[in-house]
């Protein structure tokens, strides 16, 4: 681990060259591969995106303020960005790409997959889930040979338990919208991701993440500041 200003960056090894992760915080990150840049939910709330680098592109996992961020979007935004989000996203921008669970797409070279994302145990005080299954997704993006997933908000859904060959994983810990950390180990454990990434986690205490897969071989758990 490394710091680029203010920000922490870690940098993944992979076939075709170095996969650098800026951790902006909240579900904000940065992906910088052979020199393009992929962002993750700009939140203007966790960074001055008038600073960073203009985005090749942008990847929405859903609607809600701390994700879809007009504002943080425009700042890193040119005529050549690329602009990935849920049908329901399309009301607030114009011109991006819908993915729905089960899209694949190559941009700039990085096969994208879009899967679900979703709650089952935590809904509103209506009954209605927070995120609703269909509505957003979580986000495979390999990287030469190694596949980063980035789950968005959502529990530990069956469909966790298909996934193949991570190499990391940002999973959310925020409650009571997203997983606690019993939720995220369970999911670590059904995929095992070499590297587990807890994050969009607010006030969540992560060493309790640490302690249930303190044991669970093969599996790293890294905590970063993405509260």
């Amino acid at each position: 681990m490394a710091t680029q200003g203010k920000y922490e960056v870690d940098i993944l090894l992979t076939s075709a060259g170095d996969l650098q992760i800026t951790f902006l915080g909240h579900g904000s990150l940065i992906f910088t591969f052979n020199g393009k840049h992929f962002y993750i939910d700009p939140f203007s709330e966790v960074a001055d995106y008038s600073q960073l680098p203009k985005a090749d592109v942008v990847l929405i996992t859903h609607e809600h303020g701390d994700h879809l961020d007009p504002k943080a979007l425009s700042s890193i935004q040119t005529g050549q960005t690329v602009v990935v989000l849920t049908q329901i996203c399309v009301k607030q921008v114009q011109g991006g790409i819908v993915m729905r669970n089960g899209d694949q797409r190559t941009l700039n070279g990085v096969l994208v997959e879009a899967v679900p994302a979703y709650n089952i145990v935590h809904k509103r005080q209506n009954g209605q889930p927070f995120h609703p299954q269909g509505a957003g997704n979580g986000y495979i993006l390999t990287f030469g040979d190694q596949r980063v997933y980035v789950a968005g908000d959502t529990e530990n859904i069956p469909e966790m338990k298909d996934l193949r060959d991570i190499a990391c994983a940002f999973l959310p810990m925020n409650l009571p919208y997203t997983m606690t950390p019993e939720m995220v180990a369970e999911a670590a454990r059904a995929f095992k991701p070499h590297i587990l990434y807890p994050y969009h986690y607010g006030k969540t205490d992560t060493s309790k993440l640490q302690e249930l897969l303190r044991q669970e071989r093969g599996i790293e758990v890294r905590i970063r500041r993405l509260a």
